[in-house]
Order: C-alpha cells, then sequence, then structure tokens
C-alpha cells in the first residue's frame, strides 16, 4: 500500500464529500484528512501535500486554486438583541466589542463606535473557542465565517450572516515542485471531473487565477446570500440591536 496522501483544512472547512470520492476511485490509496491552523506551514514543512486554505496568503512557491466564498456571520450571545434578526447590517455592530483585532474585520474597522471613541479595551490573545466562550457570557462578539461558527456552536450563542462584511475565500493550495501524480487525481475531484474525464483538464492555466469552480455543500455565499436577503425586513430603518443606552454593556 502507497503511502498516505496528506490534505490538510483550515479549522470549518468540510472536506468529506471529496474525501469519499477519493476513497471511490482509490481504494488501494489511503487519503489522510486533518485540520491544519496554518496550510501554508503545513505545506512548506511538508506535514501535508495540499491544503484548504482561507485567502489571503503567502503564495511564494504555491499553486493555489480559489474555490468558493464562506457567509461571514456574527456570534452573539443567546439573548443577544442581534437573536431576533435573520440577517444584520454591520452598521448595527457598531457599538459592540469585537473579540477579535479590528484589522481582520475592516468594516466593522470602519464602524465601530468604541475605535472612534478612543474607549476600546485591549482584547487578549485568545483562540476562536475561547473567544465564543466569552461571547457566550455577553461580553462581545466575533465576525466569522460561518463554518467556523457552526463547528465551535454552543446552547448559549447564536449567528446570523451579517451583509457589508466580506466573507473569506476558500483556496485548494500545493507546492509548486510537488511531482506526485495524486496531486492532479485531487485537483480533478474537488474541480469536479468524473473519473472518466481527462486529467489533463484545465488546471495547467488556471491555478492562480480561477474564480470560483465549485462548493463543499455549505458555504456558497451567492446561494445563501440571495436567500437571506430574501428574508430581511423590507425596512433598512430598523431600530439598530443594541444593548440598551450606554452602549453594548
Amino acid at each position: 500500500m502507497s503511502e498516505p496522501f496528506r490534505i490538510g483544512y483550515a479549522p470549518g472547512v468540510i472536506p468529506d464529500k471529496w474525501s469519499r470520492i477519493w476513497a471511490e476511485r482509490l481504494p488501494g490509496s489511503p487519503l489522510e484528512a486533518d485540520p491544519v491552523d496554518d496550510g501554508v506551514r503545513a505545506l512548506h514543512t511538508g506535514a501535508a501535500d495540499m491544503c484548504f486554505v482561507r485567502l489571503p496568503v503567502e503564495r511564494d512557491g504555491l499553486h493555489v486554486i480559489p474555490l468558493y466564498t464562506e457567509v461571514p456571520v456574527v456570534v452573539v450571545a443567546k439573548d443577544h438583541p442581534v437573536a431576533v434578526f435573520e440577517e444584520v447590517a454591520v452598521a448595527d455592530l457598531a457599538d459592540e466589542h469585537l473579540l477579535q483585532d479590528p484589522d481582520d474585520v475592516p468594516a466593522w474597522r470602519e464602524v465601530a463606535i468604541e475605535l472612534r471613541e478612543g474607549s476600546r479595551a485591549d482584547v487578549p490573545a485568545m483562540s476562536i473557542k475561547q473567544a465564543i466562550e466569552v461571547v457566550a457570557a455577553g461580553a462581545g462578539i466575533v465576525i466569522v465565517p460561518m463554518s467556523v461558527a457552526r463547528l465551535h456552536h454552543r446552547k448559549d450563542v447564536v449567528h446570523r450572516p451579517v451583509s457589508d462584511v466580506e466573507g473569506a475565500q476558500v483556496a485548494l493550495a500545493w507546492l509548486v515542485d510537488n511531482e506526485d501524480p495524486r496531486v492532479e487525481t485531487f485537483v480533478g475531484i474537488v474541480r469536479g471531473r468524473t473519473a472518466r474525464s481527462s486529467r489533463g483538464g484545465d488546471d495547467g492555466g488556471s491555478r492562480e487565477s480561477s474564480g470560483s469552480s465549485g462548493t463543499n455543500g455549505r458555504g456558497d455565499r451567492r446561494t445563501a446570500g440571495r436567500a437571506a436577503s430574501d428574508r430581511r425586513p423590507a425596512s433598512r430603518g430598523r431600530k439598530s440591536p443594541r444593548r440598551g443606552p450606554g452602549g453594548h454593556r
């Protein structure tokens, strides 16, 4: 039996569909899929042969195929006013305390009252899981891809789509000098080619610039975004979901 083909994936990305197709087509070639915090590092250190990463990443020495864009959501405590809406605008979150680096959510940074007034308290370094634990205590919010919110779901928090925030793009990446023929096989599976399709395909000319050619069945922003838009209140003048007088806390 050959050495396992190793796939890394950013937390929240679901590679099960592609792993299942691989097992059906190549039963004698084992595939291992594991979450990695830093997909680019995993590739360069040899910990993974290919990785599903969230863009942007440092592309030097890599082939990168963009796949799909994830829906951004805000995670709040279950009793937060945001919970009554099916979708919110980022302006509705202007007076909230973000438990992340504001640079990670530029749209929120532009409207944040605590930044404009200089009242933002320092946020200690923490993982997303830890941040959501703090959210559950009613001490702030996080804005993350929907898949990440689902990964860290708790009964005491809810998440809602946020308009005006750019979604994270998921891509498939691997080293330029990786000549393992299984790379092209996996690319074909992710791109939806059938077992009878030519392996030559169209990958060679579109690795760096391909737009959106596939999804994992859960994160297509175009579909989810249209559905969310259909559910939004007709008026954009709804009252901002705030904690009450004096801000969010």
